[in-house]
């Protein structure tokens, strides 16, 4: 029997659940959050500049784009690294984020599948509104949408794209140490000036496992 590439065993991630229809919904092509995220951010916008000054709308928007980079860090370090050693947690933890690491190139498990993050995105929209009011929170939810959007093809982009600029360059090789190296820090994969603000940035000084290619 052929031994198995290391290659084609970070790529072929195995089924999540036994029935059929939850299992598709699991694997998620890349261009998903652009066909559901983009319109809403375009919509989103446009109510935020009808209603509201320009600058001050742009102000708010970069706000909620740096409130979802500060998201993503603690999501990805408080509950997609949460760990339990058995039972329903360990189980929670292995569909949450578990199979990415094991298998990090599987192309359709790199984006977050729409019946979490539709669910997840309108939770925070709502509470925009609740606590901002309109339009505040036409324009801080757009910012927040584009930062989650920009996350979501960075990340798809770090493991199936070879970076050519040095920002790209340096992106890739943070995030390749995080599976390959040390998966307690670079938690910021958008962002990773989090990890130095709070503590966790990759340590470049040992060379990381060999990125999936």
């Amino acid at each position: 029997m052929p031994a198995v590439r290391r290659t084609d065993a970070l790529r072929a991630s195995p089924r999540m659940f036994k029935r059929d229809w939850m299992d598709r919904l699991s694997r998620v092509h890349p261009a998903m959050p652009v066909v559901i995220f983009l319109p809403a951010i375009v919509v989103l916008g446009v109510l935020a500049f009808g209603r509201m000054a320009a600058l001050p709308a742009l102000g708010l928007i970069l706000a909620g784009y740096l409130l979802w980079t500060l998201c993503e860090y603690w999501i990805h370090r408080a509950i997609f690294h949460f760990e339990p050693e058995d039972g329903l947690g360990a189980r929670f933890h292995w569909i949450v984020h578990g199979v990415h690491h094991d298998h990090p190139n599987d192309p359709l498990r790199l984006v977050m599948p729409p019946s979490v993050s539709v669910p997840g995105s309108s939770l925070f929209l709502v509470a925009f509104w609740l606590m901002l009011g309109l339009p505040t929170a036409f324009a801080v939810g757009t910012g927040f949408l584009i930062g989650y959007l920009v996350y979501d093809m960075t990340h798809y982009y770090l493991h199936h794209a070879r970076p050519r600029s040095r920002p790209g360059r340096w992106l890739r090789e943070l995030h390749m140490r995080h599976h390959f190296q040390d998966h307690e820090r670079g938690f910021g994969i958008s962002a990773p000036y989090w990890d130095r603000v709070f503590g966790t940035p990759v340590r470049r000084d040992a060379r990381a496992g060999a990125a999936a290619e």
